[in-house]
C-alpha cells in the first residue's frame, strides 16, 4: 500500500517548508520531497530576512524542518521524477528509488539552477565572491573593488546598480555587447570603467578571489566578481504533469524560465501550486518564505471546499 496524504510539498527550501509549516498547523496530512540541493548552499548567510538577518541558508532549513515536524509534518529526504493525476483529483507521486507516495494536492517549490558562463573557476566561487544580487551580496563587499562581466545587454544596468554599493566598478565588456554612446556617458558619468577583451578566468590567492585574468595576461585586482546567470526553472517534475517552463524576460531580455501560476500560485492544472523561484525568479529567501505560505492557504482553503462537497455528497446519500 501507497502513503497517502493531503499535501505533498516538493521540495523543502524556505517556499516549501513554509507552505507546509502552514499547512500542518491547518491540521492537514502533509509530506515534505527534498533532494537536499538548496541554490543557496554556497552562501554563508542569507539576508534581508526580517530577524533571522546574516543567518547560514542550512540553519535555516534546520529550524523550518524542526517546525513542520513538531506540528505533525512529515519531511524526507528524496528526489521526486514525475507526478501522475489518478483521475480522480488525486496524483501519485514517484521518487527517484521506486517508492511512490499519493497526494491529493501538490505544492511544488523545487526552485532553480544557475546556469553561468563557462569561464574557468568561475562556478567553484558562485555564492561566495562571484555574486549575482547586490540586495544579497552589496553591504559585504561595499567600498570594494568590483568587476561585472557582460553576459547580455543587463550587464549595463548590473554595473549601474552595483555602483551604488561601491565606486570602484568596472565593467568587462567580452564579446557579449557593445554600448552605444549613450550607455558610454552613463557608465562614465558614474564613474565605472569600461574594459575590452575576453576575461580567460580568475585570480584566486589561496581561497579568496584576487581578480580576472584577460586572455592577454593582464589581471585586475577584484574583491568580487558580479555575472549575469541564466535562471533555469527546475521544472521537471511539472513537466511530467503537462506544465512547461515560459521565458522570463526583464528590459525586454529573456533571462531565464519559470512556471506560471496565479497570485495564489495555483498552476493550470487544478490541484497543483507553485511556489518559490520555480515560478518566481526574482524572489529572494523572505519572498519565497511567504510565497509558500500564500499558496498554503489557498490550497487548505480548496481542500475545505472539497471536504465540504463531499460531505454533502454522503449526507444526501444516506
Amino acid at each position: 500500500m501507497e502513503d497517502s496524504y493531503e499535501v505533498v510539498v516538493i521540495g523543502g527550501g524556505a517556499a516549501g517548508l513554509s507552505g507546509a509549516l502552514a499547512l500542518s498547523r491547518a491540521r492537514r496530512t502533509v509530506l515534505v520531497i527534498d533532494a537536499g540541493d538548496p541554490r543557496n548552499a554556497p552562501a554563508e548567510h542569507i539576508h534581508n530576512y526580517l530577524g533571522r538577518e546574516g543567518t547560514p541558508p542550512g540553519e535555516l532549513l534546520m529550524s523550518g524542518r524542526d517546525e513542520v515536524s513538531a506540528y505533525g509534518g512529515e519531511v524526507m529526504t528524496g528526489t521526486v521524477t514525475s507526478a501522475e493525476p489518478l483521475g480522480d483529483g488525486t496524483f501519485r507521486v514517484v521518487l527517484a528509488d521506486g517508492k511512490a507516495v499519493l497526494a491529493r494536492r501538490l505544492l511544488v517549490t523545487t526552485g532553480l539552477v544557475d546556469e553561468l558562463p563557462d569561464i574557468p573557476g568561475l562556478a567553484e566561487r558562485w555564492g561566495r565572491d562571484v555574486l549575482h544580487c547586490p540586495y544579497c551580496h552589496g553591504w559585504e563587499i561595499r567600498d570594494q573593488p568590483v568587476g561585472v562581466l557582460a553576459t547580455g545587454p543587463l550587464a549595463i544596468h548590473q554595473a549601474l546598480m552595483w555602483r551604488q554599493w561601491t565606486d570602484d566598478v568596472t565593467l568587462f565588456l567580452g564579446d557579449a555587447i557593445e554600448p552605444t554612446s549613450h550607455e558610454f556617458d552613463r557608465l562614465a558619468a558614474r564613474g565605472i570603467a569600461v574594459v575590452d577583451g575576453a576575461v580567460a578566468g580568475l585570480q584566486v590567492t589561496g581561497d579568496r578571489l584576487a581578480g580576472v585574468r584577460m586572455h592577454t595576461g593582464q589581471v585586475f585586482p577584484l574583491a568580487a566578481v558580479v555575472v549575469t546567470a541564466a535562471f533555469a526553472a527546475r521544472s521537471e517534475v511539472l513537466e511530467s504533469l503537462g506544465l512547461e517552463a515560459t521565458d522570463q524576460e526583464m528590459a525586454g531580455h529573456v533571462v531565464g524560465t519559470a512556471i506560471a501560476s496565479d497570485a495564489t500560485g495555483a498552476t493550470a492544472i487544478p490541484g497543483v501550486w507553485v511556489a518559490g523561484n520555480v515560478t518566481d525568479w526574482k524572489a529572494q529567501v523572505i519572498t519565497a518564505a511567504a510565497a509558500g505560505l500564500n499558496a498554503a492557504a489557498a490550497i487548505n482553503g480548496n481542500l475545505i471546499e472539497e471536504d465540504t462537497r463531499l460531505a454533502v455528497e454522503a449526507k444526501l446519500s444516506c
